[in-house]
């Protein structure tokens, strides 16, 4: 699985574009066919999105397309679209199986409160997040992935992202995502590093990050804002 691509930040009004400064942001879910749809409008928000070195946009684009392709086939995929006068960021992603295979190559225990909001269905993954450099919202990314995990009633964010990207894990943290380990698992047949569009393999196997985004309320017993549930079992 890769992870979620990183904007690259612009000072407001930076650019040959000019900046909507007084356009209001909306977030619009799209079904399936919708986002088949405007797959290559997805592709062209995603190119815009980052600073690719000269010849990598193609490649890049290539792969966008081939993640969403994939994604768009796993049950509950549901991609939220973010537009003003135009498209200004998108977000989609899954459920994670209660039988949380999900995790699998999860390096040491995984946290029980995590085993057990992905065996009651609560924890949703995010595997794309895109942002447009000259979207006005600064918040938008933290819109667009807590509104996916809300919408699906669960109460996790889960994600993954390369290891080795520290400014994209550094992004995560500071939308309040938390950093409970790692995985290691075979590489795909192409990945990418979500700070650089272009395709790239990495060593096998693949070491990810794992990231989680609480949604529960933050109590004394539970500051970290994991629910804990004594009805849920282990998954297999």
């Amino acid at each position: 699985m890769t992870a979620p691509p990183r904007r690259e930040p612009q000072p407001p009004g930076g650019g040959s574009v000019p900046s909507p400064r007084d356009a209001t942001v909306r977030l619009r879910r799209l079904n399936r066919w919708q986002a088949e749809t405007l797959r290559e409008d997805l592709a062209d928000l995603y190119v815009e999105s980052f600073q690719a070195r000269p010849g990598e946009e193609y490649r890049g684009r290539e792969a966008f397309l081939r993640r969403l392709t994939g994604d768009i086939r796993r049950p509950g995929f549901a991609l939220l679209i973010a537009e003003d006068t135009a498209f200004a960021g998108c977000a989609y992603g899954f459920p994670v199986r209660r039988e949380g295979t999900w995790w699998r190559g999860f390096d040491g225990p995984l946290p029980r409160s995590v085993e057990q909001l992905t065996a009651s269905g609560h924890v949703f993954a995010i595997t794309e997040i895109v942002v447009h450099p000259h979207a006005q919202d600064p918040d938008l990314a933290r819109r667009l992935q807590e509104r996916l995990i809300t919408d699906h009633h669960a109460s996790l964010g889960a994600t993954m992202v390369d290891q080795a990207d520290a400014a994209t894990c550094d992004a995560f943290l500071s939308w309040g995502w938390r950093d409970i380990g790692a995985v290691r698992r075979p590489p795909d047949p192409v990945t990418r590093r979500p700070s650089d569009p272009a395709v790239r393999r990495p060593a096998d196997p693949a070491a990810l990050r794992v990231l989680v985004l609480p949604l529960g309320p933050r109590t004394a017993t539970r500051p970290d804002g994991l629910a804990h549930e004594n009805r849920t079992q282990r998954p297999d």
